[in-house]
């Protein structure tokens, strides 16, 4: 068996590449027809019942912008519940049929029962659960001196999607309806600075991979990945608990170069409507994929050329204990909390929600 397997390791590989390569003109061509097709097919939503979580902004609030133009019934749910008031008020203005808002915490199971038996109460079907709550960090592992913020961070997600996900999956079999999931490319392409985001949404992507074998073509399933997008993350805007607002002035080490989040939204929703397995944005970090399985070392090399080397960096201090200024006394930080903190889940910790 080890025999076969040392001779399998050596011949598949290639040949699986040869095979790729002139398969490739055929596949792309019934990849475009079947894009074409799916396209005019495309699923309208009219009278179609919405709910979204995360969506007191970023990509959950465009992506309710997005349906709303479709004139969607909508659920809006986040834990702020004066941004959800402003958001509905601009989703009917846009078009949407009916607009539910509902103040919840998706990390919480009961929270999540909540809000998906008050849609089916009210309005008696949910369509489309789109999961969009994510958080991310900005600090080296080795950094964290309380691993309090470890559970946060997989809270809001994994379990942030996965319980909403198994609250709505009944009634979604009902309507042969859709769950559609924010991930990133961070799933598969890590990057420094972010380790306990991208192992949660490895395992985000994971879960529905599984899941979209279980549920056969019952429930569809749209995976979304992205790469840096202009949204809160991005422009350094986080929310801490209470929802309090701060802003973070620190510069990143990383440009920060990517498509508007409203572009984002419009691709999640127009492949939801579709049908598409994946949503990729910009599609062009799927190269990175290749050279990550069959030339490792050269991503490697790659990324420690044009990332910061680890002796050279300015520090993100969350999760260390340590106090937060900019070298003179001075605080980074705008905005006042309602109570104090846990410094691990203080500034610059990055909420899409």
């Amino acid at each position: 068996m080890d025999l076969l397997n040392s001779v399998l390791n050596w011949v598949v590989p290639p040949a699986s590449l040869v095979m790729m390569a002139f398969a490739w003109p055929a596949l792309t061509f019934i990849s475009g027809c079947e894009w074409l097709y799916n396209t005019f097919n495309s699923e309208p939503m009219e009278d179609k019942v919405v709910i979204i979580t995360g969506a007191s902004s970023g990509i959950g609030e465009q992506i309710a912008y997005e349906y709303a133009k479709r004139r969607a019934k909508l659920v809006l749910v986040a834990r702020r519940e004066n941004r959800l008031r402003l958001i509905s008020e601009n989703a009917r203005h846009m078009g949407a049929k009916h607009v539910m808002i509902v103040a919840a915490d998706v990390v919480k199971e009961e929270e999540c029962r909540r809000f998906v038996n008050e849609t089916i109460n009210f309005y008696g079907r949910v369509d489309h659960l789109v999961n969009t709550v994510s958080l991310g960090h900005t600090f080296y592992f080795e950094e964290i001196t309380d691993t309090t913020v470890f559970p946060h961070l997989l809270d809001i997600n994994f379990w942030g999607n996965v319980y909403p996900t198994y609250v709505a999956l009944p009634h979604l079999r009902q309507t042969n309806g859709k769950i559609i999931v924010n991930a990133s490319v961070e799933s598969w392409l890590p990057l420094p600075r972010m380790s306990l985001y991208a192992a949660a949404k490895a395992a985000l992507v994971n879960f529905y991979e599984t899941l979209r074998l279980e549920v056969d073509h019952e429930i569809g399933i749209t995976i979304a990945t992205h790469g840096w997008i202009g949204s809160e993350m991005t422009r350094g805007k986080f929310m801490v608990e209470e929802g309090a607002e701060m802003q973070w002035k620190e510069e990143r080490e990383v440009n920060v170069t990517g498509g508007p989040v409203e572009d984002f939204a419009r691709l999640i929703v127009a492949g939801a409507c579709r049908g598409d397995a994946y949503v990729k944005y910009p599609s062009w970090y799927d190269i990175f994929l290749l050279y990550r399985v069959f030339a490792p070392k050269v991503l490697n090399w790659t990324f420690r050329l044009i990332l910061p080397t680890h002796g050279g960096r300015r520090t993100s201090l969350v999760g260390t204990g340590r106090p937060i200024s900019d070298g003179y006394g001075r605080p980074l930080l705008e905005g006042t909390p309602p109570r104090k903190l846990p410094s691990t889940f203080a500034p610059q910790q990055l909420k899409m929600e």
